[in-house]
């Protein structure tokens, strides 16, 4: 069996993702926050009830904080970077008994997991920044808009040693907020470096309906500075790659001649027709290369607001995604990146869920999955896309090249190396 490259252990060497400025030791004073203690934290800030019976009625409660929303930005205190700074422990060294729900069963820790830890650790950290002191509940809901990136530098996550998730608001725009967040492993006594991840968060009103303000934040020393103009550069970024998306913009003349290379390789050369395509050797037509799942949105994985909790998503899609790597790959896949996650409508609870994995794009031993999630309404028998998830696997053996055979197949192939290609470099 061929080993796996450096990339991870090189990534390991690095303390955080390359072309990101460190951010200052902020630890100092803040008691960590036990990982079970965050949904609870969340739930007293704005008022929901554990009982999905009552919430309705605490939801209609939150009515009454409009009169607390700011204005303008101008009228609320600017925050530092070190006033939302939290860290919270997920103790499965010293505390066995969290170990099942983490588990999976290679007896290493479940990615889903830490996404639906990241993101309910990312809300909560917003929720510090815009706190009021005087304000016992926020007027605000603050849900999750986009992760911009997770990158791993670690392949194996280990059950049995404590994790350290720290964060802090990066950068905040008007209504908007980027959140980083670090993962660290204890080992031999040391927190070692486990993934970096950018979130970027939402504010809106008590109802969820409109935008909201939140505080500005004022960088302090020449490294927030650099942060924050990452954070801004970030924004940039984002609007640029959705721009140049392959459903506004057509293909490079780089990415014509690529999809009519792969065309003219597929054609039987015998019959000397555009109709006749054979597949190339060690090559899977895409068409062949995808599964499906369906999941019943139930109450229990409601977040605050009463719809689907953003990390229950998240954790699902990454295991459709992973099992379809693995399928493809004929071996376990290893989760080297998440990038471009666009939450582009909630879930209501009860919504019947439909999730397809694809392998898009293939490169010597990396397997790039575009999982696309839709609810599907019963009644009318319309399908609405409420997400799409962009995950980097990493496999033992080189893989197939997957192929595409139609025009949309082709784009999502561009896509999908798009969006390969802009891992490897952040990386």
């Amino acid at each position: 069996m061929r080993k796996l490259p450096s990339l991870l252990a090189r990534r390991t060497l690095n303390s955080g993702t390359s072309g990101t400025p460190e951010l200052p030791d902020m630890s100092d004073g803040h008691s960590p926050i036990h990982v079970n203690n965050v949904r609870t934290r969340l739930r007293d800030i704005v008022g929901a009830s554990t009982n999905w019976r009552d919430h309705v009625q605490a939801m209609q409660e939150r009515k009454a904080l409009h009169t607390l929303l700011a204005k303008r930005q101008e009228d609320l205190p600017p925050r530092r970077m070190k006033d939302s700074y939290l860290e919270v422990i997920l103790p499965l060294g010293s505390q066995p008994e969290l170990r099942e729900k983490y588990l999976n069963v290679h007896n290493s820790v479940r990615f889903g997991r830490i996404l639906e830890d990241l993101d309910s650790l990312g809300v909560l950290i917003c929720y510090t920044h815009t706190k009021q002191e005087m304000q016992p509940r926020s007027p605000l809901s603050i849900v999750t808009a986009l992760v911009d990136k997770i990158n791993l530098c670690k392949k194996i996550i280990h059950p049995d040693c404590d994790i350290k998730f720290t964060g802090n608001v990066s950068w905040v725009g008007k209504t908007s907020m980027e959140v980083r967040m670090h993962m660290l492993q204890l080992h031999d006594g040391d927190y070692s470096p486990v993934l970096d991840a950018t979130f970027v968060m939402v504010a809106r009103d008590p109802e969820n309906k409109r935008p909201a303000f939140v505080n500005p934040l004022v960088p302090e020393g020449p490294e927030e500075e650099e942060i924050f103009k990452k954070g801004e550069l970030n924004k940039l970024r984002r609007i640029d790659f959705n721009t140049a998306s392959l459903l506004k913009m057509a293909p490079t003349a780089e990415e014509r001649n690529i999809i009519h290379d792969i065309f003219l390789n597929t054609l039987e050369a015998r019959t000397v027709s555009f109709r006749s395509r054979k597949l190339p050797p060690n090559s899977v037509w895409m068409e062949d290369a995808k599964l499906k799942a369906l999941q019943i949105c139930h109450p229990q994985e409601r977040n605050i607001f009463n719809r689907i909790f953003g990390g229950f998503l998240m954790r699902k899609a990454f295991e459709l995604g992973w099992a379809t790597a693995c399928s493809y790959g004929s071996s376990r896949p290893f989760i080297v990146s998440v990038d471009d996650i666009m939450f582009q409508r909630p879930v209501e609870i009860g919504s019947l869920l439909l999730l397809s994995g694809q392998v898009c794009y293939t490169e010597k031993n990396y397997i790039q999955v575009r999982v696309h999630s839709e609810v599907y309404d019963a009644d009318t028998r319309e399908q609405d896309t409420t997400n799409i998830f962009h995950f980097t696997f990493m496999s033992e053996d080189e893989v197939p090249r997957v192929v595409p055979k139609t025009y949309g197949e082709s784009m999502l192939y561009l896509d999908g190396k798009r969006h390969f290609a802009a891992v490897m470099k952040d990386i």
